[in-house]
């Protein structure tokens, strides 16, 4: 008999565990508490592509296997959206790939570009699955901190380029932060991948989501980005579409053949259900979202009001974009061990900062895109008041 014990394999154990399911239990364990943790949107997505997804019937070609890139009304949609909204030229040196949302859309990026040892440059604080892709397919994520703001640091990035580095990936407006990179920023990043022969990967998925005047900017835009840019989009968010995953990769011609190798495999295609309703919401339009930001907006500057009492302990940059803020708290405690006691004493759930590769501090990432302003004030005063009563 073979007494050897079976395991995972020591790629995975490498990987750090999800910390969205590990928070669910927590919150599961403490009922009725409120969730500022995962970030979703209060609001369904268009009745319009409600509507589309129903009429989805017996027909034999809604139940085959579709393209691998996506049906073909679905990226002519897509098309125009990034020609009019993104100021992106589709050219015969880009592609359209439809995925299942755009986390998928980063592992088919990653997949196609690297190999096993080779490494990838993330901005820390970084969005928690990105690190977790780079890590399971065996490669590095080398981390460069962000400024004080959350904005990136040229230097650093440029410093931080090696022999085996093979992208840099942006998150504007970013998850976990909430910051917004200006077009200068962004160019100049892009501009310093062309330099280096290194692909420019921008994660765009919040890009409906900017405050104060600012202004969402798409490095594919930049003339003559063709070659080296993957852009990342997703309707999880502008359109309430969480659950339905569709998102859409825009990708260099040279990497269509590479892209669909690992989609065919992985998935072959998007859900066609989820596909025909995205076609109908992105014939809605961004005005949609429009019209429920205007209500995250109120939360937003509740939540900032909120703040201002907790100044003497708490550090909450005011960003500009999401729906996140990252508060870094004045305190020796872990931001693991103060999220359990949020839960568990004050009935309120936020993620801890050490899943965005922060361990030198106890920062919080506040999501607040599920609330709507009559609920909002409970959440902010059991955040408020349990973070005072943990760590003073």
């Amino acid at each position: 008999m073979n007494n050897n014990v079976l395991t995972a394999s020591r790629r995975l154990q490498h990987v750090q565990t999800p910390i969205i399911p590990e928070v669910a239990a927590w919150i599961n364990a403490s009922p009725g508490t409120l969730s500022l943790g995962q970030g979703v949107v209060f609001y369904p997505p268009p009745e319009a592509a409600l509507q589309r997804a129903r009429q989805v019937g017996n027909d034999f070609a809604y139940h085959i296997y579709g393209d691998v890139t996506g049906i073909p009304e679905l990226r002519t949609a897509i098309t125009t959206k990034l020609e009019q909204e993104n100021g992106i030229a589709i050219s015969a040196e880009r592609r359209i790939v439809v995925t299942a949302g755009s986390n998928m859309a980063f592992l088919n990026a990653i997949l196609a570009i690297t190999d096993p040892g080779d490494e990838v440059i993330l901005l820390k604080p970084y969005y928690f699955n990105h690190e977790m892709t780079i890590t399971m397919l065996g490669c590095n994520a080398v981390c460069v901190d962000c400024d004080d703001d959350y904005q990136p640091d040229l230097d650093a990035i440029s410093a931080a380029i090696g022999k085996r580095t093979r992208a840099i990936v942006t998150v504007s407006p970013n998850n976990p932060t909430g910051a917004v990179y200006p077009e200068p920023v962004l160019t100049a990043i892009n501009h310093l991948c062309r330099e280096k022969g290194l692909f420019h990967i921008s994660d765009e998925a919040y890009e409906y989501f900017t405050w104060d005047g600012d202004q969402h900017f798409s490095p594919a835009s930049i003339p003559g980005a063709e070659q080296y840019t993957i852009a990342l989009y997703s309707l999880s968010k502008a359109f309430g579409f969480a659950s339905w995953r569709i998102g859409y990769m825009l990708i260099p011609a040279e990497l269509e053949n590479a892209v669909t190798k690992v989609q065919d495999t992985n998935l072959i295609c998007a859900t066609r259900v989820s596909q025909e309703a995205a076609v109908a919401a992105l014939q809605t339009g961004r005005a949609y979202c429009d019209d429920q930001r205007q209500q995250i907006e109120i939360v937003r500057e509740s939540m900032l009001a909120g703040f201002t009492s907790l100044a003497d302990v708490c550090e909450l940059p005011r960003t500009t974009g999401a729906f996140y803020f990252l508060a870094k708290l004045h305190t020796e405690l872990t931001a693991l061990s103060v999220v359990q006691r949020l839960i568990k004493e004050h009935g309120i759930a936020v993620i801890p900062g050490e899943t965005f590769g922060l361990h030198n501090a106890c920062y919080l990432r506040i999501a607040y895109g599920a609330l709507t302003p009559d609920k909002a004030r409970p959440a902010i005063d059991r955040l408020v008041n349990g973070i005072r009563e943990i760590i003073t």
